[in-house]
């Protein structure tokens, strides 16, 4: 996906039950997070290191979510061990549907890659940076770096 480019389609499990749409990203600044597995070491480190930045991104007008190819009843007991707030959306099934959409798959691995993708209030890409491997953390840096422009 190039910046400008409309989000694709997508579907994901909310932890209440509900969906999550390309039609969510609508209205306001949507970061995605994009981690492989709830209680990793890395993606809780991941996960601990954006929840600090939370506020960071509300004064930029921007929301938060996190994205794995787990089961939504994982990730709710994830967050909730690691004592955060940011919303998770499940790609479990199809798995990695929406992942692949946006170019944050990692095929070797049959999971999600370590990436962000930042839509703005269009639903148009923003921004979006993939990591090299599975086990490189992008910084929070990275994100409010492409928020301020």
């Amino acid at each position: 996906m190039r910046p400008g480019a409309p989000a694709p389609k997508l579907s994901l499990a909310t932890e209440d039950g509900g969906t999550f749409t390309q039609e969510d990203l609508r209205g306001r600044t949507t970061v995605l997070v994009f981690y492989p597995f709830a209680f990793s070491p890395v993606c809780t480190d991941q996960l601990q290191v954006y929840e600090e930045i939370l506020p960071d991104l509300e004064r930029r007008g921007a929301r938060m979510y996190a994205v794995s190819t787990d089961a939504t009843w994982s990730q709710a007991a994830f967050k909730r061990q690691l004592g955060i707030s940011i919303p998770q959306l499940s790609d479990f099934e199809p798995k990695g549907a929406a992942s692949r959409a946006l170019g944050a798959y990692f095929e070797p691995g049959g999971m999600t890659n370590r990436a962000i993708v930042i839509f703005d209030d269009d639903a148009k890409l923003l921004w979006h940076h993939v990591a090299d491997s599975p086990g490189d953390l992008p910084g929070a840096n990275l994100i409010l770096a492409a928020l301020d422009g």
